[in-house]
């Protein structure tokens, strides 16, 4: 029996969320966007309304602006798009404990019990709209991928079922962008070989795709065959955390190294803080870089300790920019994730050297200013350095929702 896989979108989420909330915005083109003024001007989702004037998501909020000079530019209020993603979570959990997030607004859930996909759609559909007032597009399907891009096929406010039946003569003459995981890099490496639709994909020998794509092409062509049978992970299970990161968006380019240690040291000091809350450490450090020309790199190195030090993971970091980083350069954003997490109270193995004995007092001095700024607010303890150029480090990522974000394990290629 095949599986039955619903993948559900939030239309427009932000922006629906932000007219739902604010009714003097009904009716009008909006956007929500970053701040201009501090290099975070895009477009992060804008309303139907918006998006007829040609409005696109990620696109420079002054082009946009150009498109449709009355278009309403508002700032993004996390916790309230986090409230509407966990109360439509709730409604997808009534019909199965299968429901696995992907990002706010996307989410899994396998409902092969119910034998009727496309029946649970519909009713879960109509629900949203009712209780919390925006709309979704639900893909059916019996893989995860193929669910995706039938949540991708009719938008807004639609579902779209592909089946063994009609899936080649409905996916695959789409465009092998559209595939999942395919992003910029790997759709110019598969047009140079003549590779455009996803049924040219599917087509394609893995053995081939592997030699320019690696193992990846393996993967790419499980996903196009539709062969793809990764499972739809518990909601409790997928609510586990994988990794803890922070990025920032420089106010300026930085140029030099004491920029990079400076940024590094605020993004760095949260993301310790944030693994301690969650009572983790860290076996891995993953630096993630963006210049001006926007051309971006991930790397990671492994620790021969784990750690919730701020401390470590500013100097791996930096270790690993100087590494992979030429001169001169004009870093536009910059990240840490910490990744492969453990539990804090994992056993560590004293050395001669009583390296062991410095980290443990490390970790209660950092642990003790955590209080100091869980009472006083984050700003009350700050290194001294981090003054010396105040244009760059003073903003506080602990405070910002947003800044979470995974470095996946599946990349663009």
């Amino acid at each position: 029996m095949d599986r039955q896989i619903l993948h559900i979108d939030c239309n427009k989420f932000f922006a629906s969320v932000e007219c739902l909330h604010r009714p003097e915005l009904r009716g009008m083109p909006v956007a929500v966007g970053g701040n201009e003024e501090k290099r975070h001007g895009i477009v992060l989702t804008c309303n139907q309304i918006a998006a007829g004037y040609g409005v696109k998501t990620a696109e420079p909020l002054w082009q946009a602006k150009r498109k449709c000079p009355e278009l309403v530019v508002v700032p993004p209020n996390y916790p309230l798009y986090l409230r509407f993603s966990k109360l439509a979570r709730e409604i997808y959990e009534e019909y199965t404990d299968l429901v696995e997030p992907f990002g706010l607004d996307e989410c899994w859930l396998d409902v092969t019990h119910s034998l009727n996909g496309e029946k649970i759609a519909e009713e879960i559909r109509q629900r949203v709209k009712r209780e919390l007032g925006i709309t979704v597009s639900i893909g059916v399907s019996w893989n995860k991928v193929f669910s995706k891009l039938g949540s991708d096929y009719k938008k807004p406010d639609a579902i779209t079922v592909f089946n063994k039946e009609n899936y080649k003569e409905l996916i695959y003459p789409m465009d092998v962008s559209n595939l999942l995981y395919v992003g910029r890099a790997t759709t110019k490496k598969l047009n140079a070989r003549g590779i455009f639709t996803i049924g040219d994909l599917a087509e394609s020998d893995p053995h081939y795709l592997e030699s320019f794509l690696g193992k990846n092409g393996f993967m790419l062509s499980q996903f196009a065959r539709g062969t793809e049978k990764s499972p739809v992970a518990c909601c409790m299970d997928s609510r586990d955390l994988k990794s803890i990161s922070n990025s920032v968006t420089a106010p300026r380019d930085l140029i030099n190294l004491e920029d990079i240690k400076l940024t590094l040291m605020v993004i760095g000091d949260c993301v310790a803080r944030r693994l301690r809350e969650h009572g983790f450490k860290c076996k891995t450090v993953c630096l993630s870089v963006r210049d001006k020309n926007l051309n971006s790199y991930t790397r990671q190195c492994k620790l021969e300790l784990p750690t919730n030090l701020s401390k470590t993971l500013v100097e791996e970091s930096l270790k690993l920019f100087v590494q992979n980083t030429c001169t001169p350069f004009a870093i536009r954003s910059i990240g840490i994730a910490a990744a492969d997490l453990t539990n804090e109270g994992v056993a560590v193995q004293f050395d001669l050297f009583g390296e062991a004995q410095k980290l443990e007092k490390l970790e209660k001095l950092e642990s003790t200013i955590d209080g100091l700024k869980y009472r006083y607010g984050s700003g009350c303890v700050k290194n001294a350095s981090l003054l010396k150029d105040k244009e760059l480090t003073d903003f506080e990522p602990h405070d910002d929702v947003q800044r979470e974000s995974c470095f996946g394990a599946i990349r663009d290629v």
